[in-house]
C-alpha cells in the first residue's frame, strides 16, 4: 500500500492521478475539513481514504498502518486551514510523519521539498531539518528537490500577469531558470516507487530547458502577439522584505521570489532522467495552454 499525504494539494492530487492510472493501491490522508470535490475525485480514482492531519499523530499512524511506501509533498504554503502553519505543519508535522512511517514499518519514503534557495527563511529551515531526519531514519529515501513550478511562478497568483500583460519580474528578470511542472515533479514521485536506482537519493529536478524571466515575457508576447508591462522588483527591496517579514509564509514567500533575483537556478537533468526516464513538459505548451494561443 502506498501513502500519499498531502493529496489534495497541486502535487499530491497529480501523484494520486497517476497511481490510479498505473492501477496501484493507495490511501490518500485527507482532512475531515478537505476541499469536498477534491475528496470525491479522489474516491472516483478509487483511492483508499485515511482521515487525518499531520498535526494529529494518532490519525497519521493509523494512515500508516500496513503501507509500504509514504509520499508526501504536503505544506502550509498554498492552502492553509485554522492551525496550519510552517511550524505545525512543514516542520513538526512533516518530523512526526517521519517518525511514525518508521515505527509503521514504511520502507521507502519520498519526500518533495527543493534545492537551496534563500538560507535562512524557515519554510527551508523546516524543509533542510525533515531531509535529515529522513535520511537518519534508517528508511530507504528518495528526496526530490525541483526549482520553480511554471504553473506557479509564471502565473498571476505571483504578479505574472499575462492575461492582463502585466507582469512582474524578480530582479533583472536577466537570471536562467529551469522551470518545471508540477505534473513532472508527481512523475518523478511515482516512478521512483521501488526503483533501487533512487534509493537513498536526493534528485534535484529542472526542466528541458533553462529561461530567464525576460525571455520567458517574450515567448507570452510572441504567443499574444502584445507587449507586456514589465515591473522590476529590485533584490534589494526582496531581500530587506524578507528579513524583516515577522509571519514565516510571508518571509519564506519573499526569500523564493529573492532567490529569484539573487542567482541563476539551473538544474542538469541527464543523472535524474537515466534513473527515472519522465517525458518532462515543454514550457511553450504550457504559455499555448494558459493563453489559448496555438502551439509549435
Amino acid at each position: 500500500m502506498i501513502l500519499v499525504v498531502g493529496s489534495t494539494g497541486l502535487v499530491g492530487g497529480k501523484i494520486c492521478q497517476l497511481l490510479a492510472e498505473e492501477g496501484k493501491q493507495f490511501r490518500a490522508l485527507v482532512r475531515p475539513t478537505s476541499n469536498q470535490e477534491k475528496v470525491n475525485q479522489l474516491k472516483e480514482m478509487g483511492a483508499e481514504l485515511a482521515y487525518g492531519d499531520l498535526k494529529d499523530p494518532e490519525s497519521i499512524r493509523k494512515a500508516c498502518e500496513g503501507c509500504k511506501t509514504v509520499i508526501s509533498t504536503a505544506s502550509c504554503t498554498l492552502s492553509r486551514q485554522e492551525g496550519d502553519s510552517i511550524e505545525t505543519v512543514d516542520r513538526k508535522g512533516q518530523l512526526s510523519l517521519v517518525d511514525i512511517a518508521k515505527k509503521e514499518g514504511v520502507e521507502h519514503f519520498i519526500f518533495t521539498s527543493f534545492p537551496e534557495l534563500a538560507p535562512g527563511m524557515p519554510l527551508e529551515k523546516a524543509k533542510r531539518e525533515v531531509e535529515e531526519r529522513i535520511k537518519e531514519s534508517g528508511m530507504k529515501y528518495t528526496i526530490l528537490q525541483p526549482l520553480n513550478f511554471m504553473e506557479v511562478w509564471l502565473s498571476p497568483a505571483v504578479g505574472f500577469d499575462f492575461p492582463q500583460k502585466q507582469v512582474q519580474v524578480f530582479g533583472s528578470g536577466d537570471n536562467k531558470v529551469s522551470w518545471i511542472s508540477f505534473q513532472d515533479v508527481a512523475s518523478f514521485a511515482v516512478k521512483s516507487i521501488e526503483n533501487t536506482s533512487v534509493y537513498n537519493s536526493i534528485l534535484p529536478l529542472g526542466g528541458t530547458v533553462s529561461l530567464s524571466a525576460n525571455e520567458v515575457v517574450k515567448l507570452f508576447e510572441n504567443a499574444m502577439g502584445e507587449k507586456f508591462k514589465v515591473t522590476n522588483i529590485p533584490g534589494e527591496s526582496l531581500e530587506e522584505q524578507m528579513k524583516g517579514a515577522e509571519d514565516p509564509i510571508q518571509k519564506s514567500f519573499a526569500g523564493l521570489m529573492f532567490s529569484l533575483a539573487e542567482k541563476e537556478r539551473i538544474v542538469n537533468m541527464e543523472e535524474a532522467l537515466k534513473k527515472v526516464p519522465v517525458q518532462l513538459s515543454n514550457i511553450e505548451d504550457y504559455i499555448s495552454k494558459v493563453t489559448g494561443a496555438p502551439g509549435n
